[in-house]
């Protein structure tokens, strides 16, 4: 028989120095929401006590935390509690206003129909829209998307800082909530958490919206942090899925690329160097072996990287943890 239950929706809003907005985001949540979780993470401004003196709603539940632990740290303090609540899908939104909660049914439909297991805002569909960002934001939104694909394995998603996400409750229950990044690393981690899981994940278009808000993710800060956190998912994810729990053609190519390559570089550096000291021309044999090794790494390493490509999770986790959930011993 198929399951009629009407899926019980929960909105996620961490607050910190966000008051002079959060009002009105929670006011335009609409009625397909069954919960809506203000995390107040430490905030300064006391939001969670001003949240409740300002928005009347039977919905709204304030979660404090003692010490600030970040947009991570209070994402996941709001998936905790909506698991224990018994909800079937977790949104997030921002509680800056740059974040439209008319979408939310858009970013649940694809995890309702079966789609998706998790949902994420993607700001450049729209070129018209993409023009008004900011130049610096969009070059380094950019750089970062191209890392998180490498390191998430989700190549077929953009703009990964975009915090407007959904999940489905049964997939979040998987997810190592205590070893997800806490602070700006957040969406990005949590990407390559879920692609540890295979879980599936779509973009869903939106625009930007930019008003009098001051960011507080720098990128000329934060891009050396990020670069180290992007290059130990990614050694982990390909040693996971391609050498922890299956082996393919790829967990081969890789490797031999890899050290193709290395040892093309080496060996014909070593001779070029070697060969400029003694003021003589290498050897053309010499300089065949290091072109042969180097165009044959590289191809193995592309070859690799198409494989790693074709990997892309595309069947939904969900529904299967459902059953499994429901099925008898």
């Amino acid at each position: 028989m198929q399951d009629t239950k009407i899926p019980q929706i929960a909105v996620v809003i961490p607050s910190y120095k966000v008051k002079n907005k959060l009002a009105e985001v929670v006011r335009k949540i609409g009625a397909e929401v069954s919960r809506i979780y203000v995390i107040d993470d430490c905030c300064p401004e006391h939001s969670g006590d001003y949240i409740k003196r300002s928005v009347d709603d039977p919905r709204l539940i304030v979660v404090r935390h003692e010490k600030n632990l970040g947009v991570g740290g209070a994402v996941m303090t709001g998936y905790r509690a909506a698991i224990d609540d018994g909800m079937d899908i977790i949104v997030k939104v921002d509680g800056d206003g740059q974040m439209d909660p008319s979408l939310i049914l858009e970013f649940v439909a694809p995890i309702l129909e079966g789609e998706a297991d998790y949902t994420k805002g993607n700001r450049f569909f729209d070129l018209e829209s993409v023009r008004s960002m900011p130049k610096v934001r969009l070059f380094g939104n950019a750089v970062l998307s191209f890392m998180t694909k490498l390191s998430s394995g989700y190549w077929n998603l953009f703009d990964p800082t975009n915090g407007y996400t959904a999940i489905h409750a049964e997939v979040a229950k998987h997810l190592p909530f205590d070893k997800i990044s806490q602070r700006y690393f957040f969406e990005t981690d949590m990407l390559f958490r879920l692609n540890t899981i295979r879980a599936v994940a779509v973009d869903i278009p939106m625009e930007a919206h930019y008003a009098d808000e001051v960011s507080g993710l720098k990128i000329s800060k934060i891009v050396g942090e990020f670069a180290v956190k992007h290059l130990i998912n990614s050694l982990k994810r390909v040693f996971y899925n391609y050498y922890l729990r299956d082996l393919s053609v790829a967990s081969i190519e890789l490797p031999v690329g890899f050290t193709l390559l290395t040892l093309g570089l080496i060996f014909g550096g070593y001779h070029w160097v070697h060969s400029a000291r003694l003021g003589i021309l290498t050897p053309t044999g010499t300089v065949m072996i290091a072109a042969l090794a180097i165009m044959l790494g590289i191809q193995f390493l592309l070859a690799f990287l198409a494989a790693d490509i074709q990997a892309v999770p595309t069947r939904p986790i969900s529904r299967s943890l459902k059953k499994r959930r429901r099925s008898p011993l």
